[in-house]
């Protein structure tokens, strides 16, 4: 089976533009990091396996989970996951919780509970909203997979603490504060908050954050 290629937002260069005159502290970081981007589109249930791996642990150690998934699996799929033992997953770095959250994923996908191509046609909410009734998928998850799947250009993960962080960092805020000041905050990066945000995540991590 081809699976479908990542592919770069069409509106990459124009949100570029447009924070370049809304938020000069971005302005660095676009320079920075000339010439990378987000990238998604992709496979669905990969993207949402890769996000549920990642739920609370740095992006070096989620990169070193998926990497020895791969090996032990082959081929990282609904399947592939249905057809092995829990305890082989756990022994690949996975918590027990983390494993029953990606069996779950896999049912639904399998079983034709979740259609990909239908997320399409919705709303960024009414996307959280089907995803979030799956076991271990919150509002966070969803959010990564409107990113890095559906590339959609507006998305605020306001609970990431990449981007708590690296907007802490930034723009010499002390850390923690209260999520409702980011928000406020962020109305500044509208209607292209997932380029900042992917900016401010690219400013922590060696590498890109990828999902």
């Amino acid at each position: 089976m081809n699976l479908p290629t990542k592919k770069t937002p069409e509106y990459w260069d124009d949100a570029i533009r447009v924070l370049s005159n809304q938020d000069l502290a971005l302005v660095g970081l676009f320079q920075a990091y000339r010439g990378e981007t987000l990238s998604g589109g992709g496979d669905a249930f990969k993207t949402l396996a890769n996000a549920i791996v990642g739920q609370q642990i740095s992006v070096k150690a989620a990169e070193s989970i998926w990497q020895r998934l791969l090996n032990r699996l082959g081929s990282i799929s609904p399947e592939s996951i249905l057809a092995i033992d829990g305890e082989l997953l756990r022994q690949e770095g996975l918590s027990k919780r983390k494993v029953e959250y990606i069996v779950d994923l896999s049912k639904h996908f399998v079983e034709g509970k979740i259609n990909p191509l239908h997320f399409h046609e919705m709303t960024d909410e009414e996307v959280i909203k089907a995803l979030t009734d799956v076991r271990g998928i919150g509002r966070w998850t969803a959010e990564m997979f409107l990113i890095f799947h559906l590339l959609r250009q507006d998305v605020l993960p306001l609970d990431d603490i990449g981007l708590q962080r690296a907007v802490a960092k930034h723009y010499g805020w002390e850390y923690p504060f209260a999520v409702s000041k980011l928000a406020v905050f962020a109305e500044r990066w509208a209607p292209y908050r997932t380029v900042a945000t992917w900016f401010m995540w690219r400013s922590l991590d060696p590498i890109p954050v990828a999902y």
